[in-house]
């Protein structure tokens, strides 16, 4: 198996520059409240990062007509077909070398370990995404999805393991062997893990609902100052996880914090309210909000952390009721030399 690291390839951070963003439409039914609702906070999205970057849009032949009426002409939409849109976590890793090269990384996707069928549509989005981009690809048999990593780009990978260990993923793969498969398919040194979130049962606790790395040596963590928040013991225990620990360059991690959404009223049980679940576009941040008094304070943390950005807030109810977030719904392609 290639060690893609030995081939000198990593994948960068997210704050650093992109060529394009890649985006999925709204194509599973039984997921959404109201799906026209949903196609038009799916638009917002790919609009306000179209301002800052590419956007390539897949799409099934049969929304194609509606997708371009609610998108900017600047969005690029691709006809493909899908099962679902999360390109997050159906999308490839998209790696880079010193020379500036792209390669692509590509792992087994199973619905978030059998959650939805049919899924082989998407199972197959990363390999079709890399054809389209021209990109080199390289294919794992792991089961894992893009929501479950954060990397500092510099060797660093944090992970849960309530997700990436759950036996509805990789049966019969030890930790060490996760840890092995993430660090030579995504070109990483080390792997830190945090217990994760075995209560939210739609990702089975992706990390980027918990932690991300925003600057090298540098976390940005959920928190909530609600004792009665169910998550609220979750969250100490992450936190004391990741207290103290070093990433591959041997720096001590810092931890900052930024709450979670938790007074935004829920439209359904899979609501998803993380601040941290954004998209780093060229020169901005893109961020949700939920109609609450959080939403500004969440939007002064990133501003404070980055000055230089663009912070752009955008109403995604209709997205969070699918149990994600911006984060969720997008995959950067990173700048090629």
């Amino acid at each position: 198996k290639t060690d893609l690291a030995e081939l000198g390839f990593r994948m960068p951070a997210e704050w650093e520059e992109h060529d394009a963003c890649w985006m999925m439409w709204p194509s599973r039914n039984e997921v959404w409240l109201n799906m026209e609702k949903t196609k038009q906070h799916y638009a917002d999205v790919a609009n306000a990062i179209s301002q800052f970057e590419k956007v390539n849009l897949l799409v099934n032949a049969k929304d194609i007509g509606q997708a371009s009426q609610l998108l900017e002409d600047k969005v690029n939409l691709i006809e493909t077909e899908l099962n679902d849109s999360w390109a997050r976590d159906a999308c490839p890793n998209f790696l880079i070398n010193d020379q500036g090269e792209l390669a692509g990384s590509v792992w087994r996707f199973n619905a978030w370990g059998e959650k939805y069928h049919p899924y082989q549509l998407d199972d197959e989005v990363g390999e079709k995404v890399l054809k389209i981009a021209q990109v080199q690809s390289f294919v794992s048999d792991l089961v894992a999805e893009g929501g479950a990593v954060t990397t500092d780009g510099e060797g660093t990978l944090i992970t849960t393991a309530s997700c990436l260990l759950n036996t509805n993923r990789n049966p019969g793969w030890t930790k060490q062997d996760v840890e092995n498969e993430l660090c030579r398919t995504l070109g990483a040194s080390k792997v830190i893990w945090l217990p994760g979130n075995c209560d939210e049962n739609e990702t089975d606790g992706h990390v980027d609902g918990i932690a991300q790395f925003i600057k090298p040596g540098v976390v940005l963590m959920e928190t909530s100052f609600n004792t009665e928040h169910p998550w609220y013991q979750i969250m100490k225990d992450n936190l004391a996880a990741l207290e103290g620990q070093t990433d591959a360059k041997g720096r001590k991690i810092e931890i900052c914090f930024i709450e979670d959404g938790f007074d935004a009223t829920p439209l359904n049980d899979n609501y998803c309210t993380s601040y941290i679940n954004s998209y780093f576009a060229n020169g901005a941040v893109i961020m949700p909000k939920y109609g609450i008094a959080a939403d500004e304070r969440a939007k002064k943390v990133y501003q404070r952390l980055f000055p230089e950005r663009e912070i752009v807030q955008l109403d995604i109810s209709h997205i969070a009721v699918g149990g994600g977030g911006i984060h969720c719904i997008t995959q950067q392609q990173p700048k090629a030399k």
